[in-house]
């Protein structure tokens, strides 16, 4: 695995070295397309071996340009996938099922049906983002899924609202995988954990800003037209659809389109990134890619512990204002008493991202964030919610520590599945299973339970134990994979960047040099 460290070494060390000078070693591109063709990146760089490469390029201030360009961006659209979701948790505070005339489990169903619209639409994004550029259809989705929310202010039962959740869920398909293909795009493995981290803040702002949205809507007149909760949802959903406006208009489709990039920082940047041996753009479906991750024991392991992991998420992301009003909190107290929620969730994301960044084993700090999310489900379930509510609202918020590590898991897949078609598929594969236990995860808090809904908090634990003992076997399976194949001193060789074996349509199976990072 790469590192970042020795930025200014790496700028002198690797912009100085003349295209023009390796331009003799460069192979024909001709000889890999009729092997299975290369990556679009290749055939840039192929077109610019006159590129003027003495002039050197500060790999570090190009790389604090591009951050500026395009995390905040995705960013922005992270917090709002999460924010559009989560109203629906505060809108059940807000006067949602009386408004509707809903009852029994229908707020559930609600909730679990957004992540089955998500689900079923995974398997089809996964040809769109083979043939569409990733930026293009994340921000045409952004602008479907704010219309979908906006949508949800004009239901007038049950139906209607679950109507509008399912669009919502299918145009949200897109977030995990596209964001995960684009951050691989401009960062080498070391370097895209922590901006993966960084995006992923917003799942923790929007919860902090659910909070937020929601007490400020609750103080609306009642003789208003729009109930606080329809025009929150109204709102959210126009500010949604501004920002995937912005997506179009502002985030390049790939590295090689940036025009904020000159073409001499281009080829110095996929230079760069050639280490991951990933690959930046290639169109063409494989479909032996499919069947080769169908095969793959990452892949399952990958899907079974983020479905562990994601029952808990989906008890946060719906219940969690439900469980604390349960503790004797009106709804405007619920509302602000569930903003520490995203405060815990923010720090552990800043501290997994850091410790990856600077000590690597994503498997341990994956763990390190289950533990207390265990103690959190342990609080919830066994002290008495009358006589100790202040420890039961202190599990409630340790159960958010399991937040972290999902972006640990979409880091990990990009970083070891390699070959276009595979990683668009384990990409959507991984994200669904995200949806899958988000569908579990509301479907055990069931009306006959209530108000402590006992079994849904044995559920958190359970779960998360189950997580943590299927990340560890995946760690043991990268370090057997690794022994396994012959050590590369020139695996990571950044001069290597202009051979096209490094930028062929090979996947991690194929490519005997790839090593998996753990």
């Amino acid at each position: 695995m790469s590192s970042e460290k020795g930025s200014t070494q790496e700028s002198s060390r690797d912009s100085t070295k003349d295209v023009k000078e390796q331009a003799p070693e460069i192979r024909s591109v001709d000889e890999h397309s009729s092997s299975g063709g290369v990556d679009l990146a290749w055939k840039f760089l192929d077109q610019h071996r006159e590129a003027d490469a003495n002039d050197v390029v500060d790999l570090a201030a190009m790389r604090r340009r591009i951050d500026f360009r395009i995390v905040p961006l995705m960013f922005l659209c992270y917090t709002l996938q999460f924010l559009d979701k989560v109203i629906l948790n505060y809108a059940n505070v807000m006067g949602l099922q009386t408004d509707l005339g809903m009852g029994g489990n229908d707020f559930s169903n609600v909730a679990t049906f957004l992540f089955v619209g998500l689900l079923c639409f995974e398997i089809p994004n996964i040809w769109f983002l083979q043939a569409v550029p990733a930026a293009k259809w994340l921000g045409l989705n952004v602008i479907l899924w704010g219309t979908a929310t906006a949508c949800g202010a004009a239901a007038t039962n049950y139906q209607t609202l679950l109507v509008s959740r399912i669009f919502l869920g299918i145009f949200e398909a897109t977030i995990a995988p596209s964001l995960m293909l684009i951050s691989s795009q401009w960062y080498t493995k070391s370097e895209s954990a922590p901006r993966f981290s960084f995006w992923y803040l917003g799942l923790g702002l929007g919860q902090i800003l659910g909070g937020l949205v929601s007490f400020g809507f609750q103080h609306m007149s009642p003789d208003t037209r729009l109930a606080g909760w329809r025009t929150m949802f109204l709102t959210l959903g126009l500010v949604t659809v501004i920002v995937g406006s912005a997506v179009i208009i502002f985030l390049p489709d790939t590295p090689m389109q940036a025009k904020f990039l000159t073409d001499n920082e281009k080829v110095a940047l996929l230079k760069h990134v050639s280490v991951n041996q990933t690959g930046v753009e290639n169109r063409k479906f494989r479909g032996k890619e499919i069947l080769e991750a169908l095969m793959d024991p990452q892949v399952y392991l990958l899907l079974l512990a983020v479905v562990l992991l994601s029952v808990s998420s989906g008890v946060v992301t719906t219940y969690s204002a439900t469980l604390i009003r349960g503790l004797g909190y009106d709804s405007k107290k619920a509302a602000l008493m569930n903003t520490p929620s995203g405060v815990v969730s923010i720090f552990f994301t800043l501290l997994v991202g850091w410790g990856i960044r600077f000590q690597s084993h994503r498997w341990a700090w994956i763990i390190a964030c289950i533990v207390p999310a265990v103690i959190g489900g342990a609080l919830m379930s066994f002290l008495d919610s009358k006589q100790n509510p202040n420890g039961v609202l202190a599990g409630i918020y340790l159960v958010n520590a399991v937040v972290a590590p999902l972006a640990i898991f979409y880091n990990w897949t990009v970083a070891n599945i390699a070959g276009p078609t595979k990683r668009a598929f384990a990409a959507a594969i991984i994200s669904g299973s995200f949806s899958l236990g988000n569908i579990i995860g509301p479907q055990t808090f069931q009306d006959r339970d209530k108000p402590h809904y006992r079994p849904a908090k044995l559920a958190v634990m359970g779960t998360q134990a189950g997580c943590a003992l299927v990340t560890f076997t995946l760690f043991l399976y990268y370090v057997w994979q690794n022994k396994k194949r012959n050590n590369r001193a020139d695996k990571e060789n950044e001069d290597a960047f202009m051979s096209p074996e490094v930028w062929a349509r090979m996947t991690d199976k194929e490519n005997k040099g790839f090593r998996y990072s753990y």
